[in-house]
């Protein structure tokens, strides 16, 4: 009984949240005075309640990324509607395309100079159920976004995120979106060659490799920072459940034309609002004290697929990722110490 309560529970908005084994809600944050975080796709849908709920507890400042500067300036005006200037004041908004790999360092390392901790990294932004497209460096759009860009940030904010953690006990913590659809990843991925990942496998088995990765790469972070010497600095991902966002509304429609309306308009009434669907990660974001967790809403722990709990897997898709972009940036970012290995 209670796998079908945390089931719905996970996927659903309003009183259906009520259900699950886990509870949290958004004004469980604790207060936050003084700390940093990083959130990309921080300007809509999830990212934007993460934002607005971060603000809402105080934290000091804010960096969001985000590719549409049209977006960026509703999400302003929203902000300073329901919060005041003052926290507009605290956010610095930040273009960034993370296919880009190399402006995604310039990035990071512009951060790194501006503060002098990270408390807090969300990695929020990612392509959703779309078809395949390749990026200019000639990698899967899905995986060049929603994994390997925010492996590159994550791996160049890895020594500030270092420090924060060393400073009187702070928890630094990393949150991964990831979803249930990565139970949908082909059951032969293997993350042995870019050959391997440039196959058009079709709209949702794309996405949910992509957030399969998610996933592995928590638990290889885990293993390999956390348990490595850096307890006070974890990752886990996060499954934000059914949530009225434009990946749900309108870009679900790209690869589906007529079948879309069964997500965009039929499903509409039961979707998360992007406060409900910024739940579980805000609670990977300011509570937990565990890493390498697949955390579903508000705040279920969950094993997630096979795959998902595979270590070899894992450890294949974080060298396949650290070849690629190696190769694929090496006269831009390498040559200048890229630090995708997460272990350094």
């Amino acid at each position: 009984m209670d796998t079908v309560k945390n089931t719905v529970g996970e996927n659903f908005g309003g009183v259906a949240q009520g259900l699950s084994t886990h509870q949290f809600k958004l004004s469980d944050v604790p207060d936050l005075s003084g700390k940093v975080a990083v959130v990309t796709g921080g300007s809509e849908g999830i990212g934007y309640g993460s934002i607005h709920t971060l603000l809402d507890h105080n934290i000091s400042k804010v960096y969001i990324l985000s590719i549409s500067e049209e977006v960026v300036k509703g999400a302003k005006g929203s902000i300073a509607k329901d919060l005041g200037e003052e926290a507009v004041n605290k956010t610095k908004w930040i273009t960034c395309d993370l296919a880009d790999w190399k402006h995604v360092k310039e990035v990071a390392e512009e951060i790194k100079k501006d503060t002098d901790r990270i408390d807090i990294l969300i990695n929020n932004a990612g392509r959703g159920i779309m078809t395949y497209e390749l990026t200019d460096y000639g990698v899967d759009r899905h995986m060049a976004v929603n994994h390997m860009g925010h492996v590159v940030l994550t791996s160049h904010l890895l020594p500030l995120m270092k420090k924060t953690a060393e400073k009187g006990g702070n928890t630094v913590r990393i949150v991964n979106l990831a979803s249930n659809a990565h139970q949908g990843a082909p059951s032969d991925t293997k993350f042995e060659s870019l050959e391997e990942l440039n196959q058009d496998l079709g709209p949702n088995p794309q996405y949910g490799r992509s957030k399969l990765a998610a996933i592995l790469y928590a638990r290889y972070f885990t293993r390999k920072v956390t348990e490595a010497g850096h307890p006070n600095l974890i990752m886990n991902a996060v499954h934000p459940g059914l949530v009225s966002t434009k990946q749900s509304k309108q870009h679900i429609h790209e690869p589906f034309p007529i079948l879309g309306y069964g997500v965009s308009v039929v499903m509409e009434p039961f979707k998360k609002s992007q406060f409900e669907g910024c739940v579980s990660s805000m609670f990977a974001a300011t509570k937990t004290d565990k890493g390498g967790q697949y955390i579903c809403p508000p705040a279920v722990p969950e094993a997630g697929s096979c795959m998902a709990q595979d270590d070899a897997l894992a450890d294949r898709l974080m060298e396949l990722t650290r070849k690629t972009v190696m190769d694929k940036t090496k006269k831009d970012s390498v040559d200048h110490g890229c630090p995708v290995d997460v272990s350094h």
